[in-house]
């Protein structure tokens, strides 16, 4: 899973992803520079650990999220192009939202407004999506002109529709799409078909349930959609801690739990993502898919190979595997059992493809 991190500039955004990260890239960019800051992180899941403690394999791989965090959006101007493409190729974005007063850092907008910020940066969005669209038109408009059974005529009509939809002000999320016209436009990325995680950044301390609130009024018809508070300052001297030093200042801020598992939390839930597991004596892996994924395709994540010659899948859910404790007993019990190409992979199964090529 690639999660793109973008923001105005001030907003704490590299901030953020040193909570997420637990890196220490230097916050606030040089003007006219676009950066990238990079980072992965292992998905916590106690699943895996009590996997590993079980079959005690030589190693334990959990499912990773990379964090993309690009250059601050400058505020009155255009969003840079060279920006908006760097975030392209990620899964989600999460757009971190300045809500906490300090006169140290000015606001490009020169004042704090948490949901202004929100809805400017989504008509970022709405403009560069549009001005992708409008581009390739242009490019294919006299062939399919000229010539109506041009193979580019399906692609061009819906290109118009989507200008259509982006010009009412409406994100591609609320865009009803076949499936094969969602073939059709992948490859342009559209950053309002992505998912999106809106963290907004408060001081310590700040009471965030009316900011939640006031957002939940304007968010309330968007799908896929949804925002958290972080505290970013804080969890991100929090995450430069030893993991033994964590749970005391933890308990000390009263923070339950930290922001790097709260936004995989939620960026999992957004983008409906589920977990399987193969575990042996080699290693316990988990492997991130998306809910309703087919057993043949979940094959796919592990190797092309075990897609193309997939047999049959041999597995049993997590929670029927810890109740019986061993293969051998779920086996006996009836709970180990084989799975066509078609059946739809639960979260929490674990599975051993049997393929031939």
């Amino acid at each position: 899973m690639k999660i793109g991190i973008i923001g105005l500039k001030q907003s704490g955004k590299t901030t953020v992803f040193n909570a997420l990260t637990g890196q220490a890239a230097q916050t606030g960019y040089g003007a006219n520079k676009v950066e990238v800051n990079m980072g992965t992180v292992p998905v916590p899941d106690s699943r895996v650990d009590k996997l590993t403690e079980m079959f005690k394999p030589k190693r334990q791989v959990n499912a990773v999220v990379e964090y993309m965090d690009v250059a601050g959006v400058e505020g009155e101007k255009a969003v840079d192009p060279a920006i908006l493409n760097q975030i392209k190729v990620t899964d989600a974005l999460l757009v971190v939202i300045r809500a906490f007063e300090t006169d140290a850092v000015a606001h490009p907008f020169g004042s704090v407004d948490p949901i202004r910020d929100f809805q400017s940066l989504m008509d970022e969005f709405l403009l560069s999506d549009q001005a992708i669209a409008e581009t390739r038109i242009s490019r294919i408009e006299k062939m399919v002109r000229s010539n109506k059974n041009a193979p580019e005529k399906k692609e061009y009509d819906l290109l118009q529709r989507i200008i259509a939809h982006l010009e009412e002000m409406k994100p591609l999320r609320e865009m009803v799409l076949k499936d094969e016209e969602r073939k059709l436009v992948r490859g342009f990325q559209f950053l309002t078909q992505k998912p999106v995680l809106v963290v907004f950044n408060t001081g310590e301390g700040e009471d965030s349930t009316e900011l939640l609130s006031r957002f939940q009024e304007v968010s309330a018809e968007m799908e896929n959609v949804d925002a958290i508070t972080v505290s970013g300052k804080i969890e991100m001297e929090v995450s430069q801690l030893s993991a033994e030093e964590q749970p005391m200042f933890m308990e000390d801020l009263g923070l339950e739990a930290l922001a790097k598992d709260r936004v995989i939390q939620a960026s999992y839930s957004l983008l409906g993502y589920i977990s399987f597991f193969t575990a042996g004596e080699d290693e316990c892996r988990a492997w991130t898919i998306r809910n309703g994924t087919i057993a043949q395709k979940a094959a796919g994540e592990i190797h092309s190979d075990i897609e193309r010659g997939f047999i049959r899948a041999e597995l049993v859910n997590y929670n029927d595997f810890i109740a019986l404790g061993s293969m051998a007993k779920c086996k006996e019990d009836g709970k180990l059992r084989l799975e066509g190409k078609e059946y739809k992979v639960h979260d929490g199964d674990i599975i051993n493809f049997r393929f031939n090529v």
